[in-house]
């Protein structure tokens, strides 16, 4: 029972080092769950990887800190004199 939706191959390797007690987790966790160690070891890194990046685009606030967030999404931007000076010069990559 793998997680592989499609029929890539798998070309890239990991080696990992795991104390005992680790092994032993993993290997009774696989079992339980119907799935060879490099499955269930792959399948909740990437699992892992999801929710990492998942907390980097979303977040929740409670009702003051939202209405506090839609409050500066809608005043007016703030004119940052070295921001706008930095994008009315020539980019470094068109002065060459």
């Amino acid at each position: 029972m793998g997680i592989s939706t499609n029929e890539e191959s798998k070309s890239k390797r990991f080696n990992l080092r795991a104390t005992s007690k680790q092994d032993n987790l993993i290997r009774v966790a696989a079992k339980v769950r119907g799935l060879d160690v490099t499955d269930f070891i792959i399948e909740s890194a990437c699992e892992k990887a999801h929710e990492t990046l998942a907390d980097q685009t979303h977040f929740v606030l409670n009702e003051k800190q939202w209405a506090e967030f839609m409050k500066a999404l809608d005043e007016p931007p703030r004119i940052i004199p070295e921001i706008q000076k930095l994008f009315s010069e020539p980019s470094i990559a068109e002065s060459r």
